[in-house]
């Protein structure tokens, strides 16, 4: 197979391996880049893999950076841009399921493509737009099927993460897992047990956003995985919901979100739960608050819940809302929100400092004063300036 016209990344990075080969080196773009070109999808960059050893890809260019010079790696700077290239490498000894305790630089493109994750991701592409494709997986692409290179288990046992790699793949691409790689999967699951939080995070979420979220979902509980991660063991039943849903969540904020609401959580437990999956404090905080605004969507919320909600939270809320197939009649929520006659605490006419110029004393008092002044402005009981506030507050003291 053969690309004869190169989209305007391709064209760029194309001097890059040119380079390579002029000084008597083979060079190719590969894995992910190569996949997304023939499936039409947006290419965020390129890789490219070489038989010049680091210190030899560094003689060819003027500029470059160590990136991973150990396993190979080597950043280019050319033409404005930086390119990763990696020289064909073989891997061994994987004691922690992650990472290679022994890398071999290789010069056959070959052995190079046989480490990989998944055939799809084990194609090249050489300066003539020619496809390098070794493990038929120009056929998975057409059949829209996620196959393990070679042996399944053995790729996983290389990499445990691979498993997540899979289901996310699935949710991403919209495609399906073959069979033995999946029962390869089901078999090893308890691996993942032996990868960091971090790392499995960040592919649950490209898995939980997904336009095939869903699916993916069904086949990361189905096969054990959920085992694995933190708190979800034994929750496959409350899970199982997420399979069903209207749609994928939007955001990352509403994935977890949804996770929380499909666990039943009480507020005091979204805290540890969040830490434990390694989530920043900001996405924890904005995770309470739509989980919060959630739990006032079905009690008739008050004017005040929506401006304690807010914006955000409350779109994020609604959004959920949906998703879940629960009723909610948005667009009165959202016209409410709007006609609020303060949306923030800032807004207020008046704040703390103004009631101490007014002759309120600071203490308790004056924040229940300030509080009760908010919540009437709120309810379009007392306009919002100084001079009806200053006259409430006169009938106060």
């Amino acid at each position: 197979m053969k690309i004869n016209q190169l989209p305007e990344l391709f064209v760029k990075a194309l001097p890059v391996l040119q380079t390579l080969e002029q000084a008597g080196f083979e060079a190719y773009f590969v894995g992910g880049c190569v996949r997304d070109l023939l499936l039409g999808r947006h290419i965020h960059d390129v890789d490219i893999t070489t038989n010049a050893y680091p210190e030899e890809v560094k003689k060819c260019f003027d500029r470059t950076i160590d990136t991973g010079i150990q396993h190979g790696t080597v950043t280019a700077l050319y033409g404005g841009e930086s390119y990763e290239i990696t020289t064909y490498r073989t891997e061994s000894g994987y004691q922690d399921f992650r990472r290679p305790d022994k890398v071999t630089f290789v010069q056959n493109l070959d052995e190079d493509l046989k480490r990989r994750d998944f055939t799809i991701n084990a194609l090249a592409m050489n300066t003539k737009g020619e496809i390098v494709d070794l493990f038929h997986g120009l056929d998975d692409l057409d059949k829209k099927v996620i196959r393990a290179v070679g042996v399944a288990e053995e790729r996983f046992h290389e990499d445990a993460l691979r498993m997540m790699r899979a289901v996310r793949f699935m949710s991403q691409l919209q495609f399906s897992l073959e069979g033995r790689t999946r029962q390869a999967i089901v078999d090893n699951h308890e691996l993942l047990s032996k990868i960091s939080i971090e790392r499995v995070r960040e592919e649950f979420v490209k898995m939980g956003t997904g336009p095939d979220a869903r699916r993916a979902f069904a086949e990361f509980l189905d096969t054990g995985l959920s085992e694995e991660c933190p708190h979800l063991a034994g929750k496959k039943d409350q899970l199982t919901v997420f399979t069903s849903l209207k749609a994928s969540p939007s955001s990352e904020r509403v994935l977890w979100s949804l996770i929380v609401i499909l666990l039943n959580l009480p507020e005091k437990a979204i805290g540890g739960f969040m830490k434990d999956w390694k989530n920043s404090n900001a996405m924890t905080r904005k995770v309470k608050g739509i989980a919060a605004a959630f739990d006032k969507l079905g009690q008739s919320p008050s004017d005040v819940d929506l401006f304690e909600m807010g914006a955000l939270n409350l779109n994020d809320a609604i959004d959920a809302a949906f998703i879940l197939g629960q009723p909610v009649d948005s667009k009165t929520l959202l016209d409410r929100y709007q006609k609020l006659p303060i949306k923030d605490s800032d807004d207020l006419a008046i704040d703390g400092r103004w009631l101490i110029a007014q002759g309120v004393r600071p203490g308790p008092k004056m924040g229940t004063l300030l509080n009760d002044i908010k919540t009437k402005v709120i309810n379009g009981d007392l306009v919002n300036s100084e001079l009806a506030i200053a006259k409430y507050v006169s009938q106060q003291l």
